[in-house]
């Protein structure tokens, strides 16, 4: 135990990626022009997603059904929660850490994702949504676009 304790307190047991929480916006993959989804080379997806007070942005999240799906996501004030209702991506957003999550969406439709953390006075009004398309729809509705809106 004593062996185990001192190796875990040294080496996380789980990766974990740090970042500046005061100057995230500022450069690099959580600036405001890479939020959302991108499709990677391979044909997998990376969402990226901003956690503050009291909003999530993107607040609509669109992604390929059947598909790889890597959720990145960080928070540049408070702690925040991160859930997609009827899946199982359920995280904990810490400011000054990247939470990255993977899943698949199976079928077409609609998810609410609330903050289920605590952040304060507005937290009850922070909640976003997330489409899922048929691989064939988001193609066509997005395919040239360098990143997936829920706009079009």
């Amino acid at each position: 135990m004593i062996y185990s304790g001192l190796h875990w307190s040294a080496i996380a047991p789980a990766p974990v990626q740090a970042i500046d929480a005061a100057t995230l916006h500022l450069s690099g993959e959580f600036m405001e022009a890479n939020l959302g989804t991108a499709i990677q080379p391979d044909g997998s997806a990376v969402v990226r997603v901003l956690a503050q007070q009291y909003a999530f942005v993107p607040a609509c999240i669109v992604v390929p059904a059947n598909t790889p799906v890597t959720f990145r996501i960080t928070s540049p004030d408070v702690v925040h929660g991160f859930l997609i209702v009827g899946t199982n991506v359920n995280s904990m957003v810490v400011p000054g850490y990247v939470a990255e999550l993977r899943t698949r969406f199976d079928r077409a439709g609609e998810h609410v994702m609330p903050c289920h953390e605590y952040c304060s006075v507005g937290h009850e009004g922070m909640w976003a949504r997330v489409k899922v398309l048929e691989r064939a729809e988001f193609d066509r509705l997005h395919g040239s676009a360098q990143r997936a809106s829920c706009a079009g």
